[in-house]
């Protein structure tokens, strides 16, 4: 291939990056965690080499809590051996990086340990738990880039060839002004109250409900997609089944099932959130409308192929959204597939994950998005549990450190 090398905004697949050739030591990979998203990184780190010029790395070791599952869960994901205690796989010299897919409640700890310990980390968003947390792994994460150690927080969203041509869309302007955006995440899979009770529904582990699992990617794409920050919000958190049942009887639910906001960003631009994990018939669907004035954008993750765009500037006659099928060599990533309108999936968007953050590493290049980018993210969202607490009220959101 041919294609420019990477930046932010044009993730191409281009040519070997630097400390991928001969001569240099191949990077030996852990991953922590093998349930949902241990098994879309498994899958990601198996494929990339094969559609990617990345550098040498092997899949050493898959860490998981059960023995016998973590065994299987590594001879079928193609990892060389597992473990059952991450502590010890951190003191390892054949480990340089540490993928962590454990649940939100693990990240801080083992993120700052692996970061100590000199190992680059991706870690699966949200950041964390709690906004302490994140605060913590992020002083962890700049003290490790000043020795040379990368991290980047797993926003995959960011790697969809659509809504990354759609950022380079609006970084060349063909949207002039944005002035407002909407972003809902909606998804149905405790529509039934005799779903059974969870981790992700209790407070203690997965630190929020519908907020921190799906509006953490809502609102990472608002601030992706136009470079901008958040400076006060308004929000609203509702659970609608407040048990479930569990294996000694019902159990409470303390997490949230949907969440609204309103962010008004420093651009002057605002946004509105909503997201939603009892949208009747809605499997996936992370929705961005994104109006300038000059043109508008719409995505919707169930047709993750898929950009409209609407140009203003054209005459009025002539106006109205195009379907831009996102299938060429030229886009963000596309060069590395199929021929042109064999459309990619969701597993893909991983594979880029991975495909870039290795590249940081070979490179010596921080990575995005950063711990800061995460912990941007993780302000946005206590501010809106705060909101919500204090019945919708205006909170103001302060700047993370740069």
């Amino acid at each position: 291939m041919t294609s420019s090398a990477p930046t932010p905004t044009t993730p191409h697949h281009g040519a070997s990056p630097e400390g991928s050739s001969a001569g240099k030591k191949t990077l030996g990979v852990a991953a922590i965690g093998y349930a949902f998203m241990g098994k879309a990184h498994s899958n990601a780190w198996r494929n990339v080499g094969s559609f990617f010029d990345v550098p040498a790395f092997e899949q050493k070791v898959l860490v998981g809590r059960d023995p016998e599952q973590v065994a299987r869960a590594a001879a079928r994901y193609g990892w060389s051996e597992s473990a059952t205690d991450w502590r010890s796989v951190l003191e390892r010299d054949d480990v340089h990086i540490v993928d962590i897919c454990a649940p939100g409640w693990m990240h801080a700890e083992i993120a700052i340990a692996a970061l100590e310990a000199g190992k680059h980390v991706l870690v699966e968003k949200p950041l964390a738990n709690t906004l302490a947390e994140a605060e913590a792994m992020t002083d962890a994460a700049r003290a490790a880039r000043a020795r040379g150690i990368q991290s980047m927080i797993g926003f995959n969203y960011r790697r969809v060839p659509a809504l990354a041509l759609a950022k380079e869309l609006i970084a060349e302007g063909r949207l002039g002004t944005v002035r407002h955006v909407r972003a809902a995440y909606l998804q149905d899979w405790l529509v039934d109250p005799d779903s059974p009770m969870t981790w992700r529904l209790n407070k203690e582990t997965a630190g929020s409900g519908a907020l921190g699992d799906i509006a953490s990617h809502a609102i990472d794409q608002v601030l992706f997609l136009l470079g901008d920050t958040v400076t006060e919000v308004s929000g609203r958190l509702h659970t609608f089944v407040d048990s479930r049942p569990g294996p000694d009887g019902p159990e409470q639910v303390t997490v949230d099932d949907a969440a609204w906001a309103t962010l008004t960003l420093a651009s002057g631009a605002v946004a509105s959130v909503e997201v939603s994990r009892m949208a009747t018939g809605r499997k996936n669907s992370l929705t961005m409308e994104i109006y300038g004035d000059k043109g508008s954008l719409l995505f919707d993750l169930e047709s993750i192929n898929e950009l409209g765009f609407m140009d203003a500037t054209v005459p009025v006659r002539e106006q109205g959204f195009r379907r831009i099928l996102v299938n060429e060599p030229d886009h963000p990533y596309m060069d590395a597939w199929w021929p042109q309108g064999h459309v990619i999936g969701w597993e893909h968007t991983f594979t880029h994950e991975i495909r870039d953050f290795l590249t940081a590493v070979a490179t010596g290049t921080p990575p995005t998005p950063s711990f800061e980018d995460g912990l941007a993210v993780q302000q946005v969202l206590a501010a809106i549990e705060e909101s919500a607490d204090a019945k919708s009220a205006i909170i103001q959101v302060a700047a993370h450190r740069p």
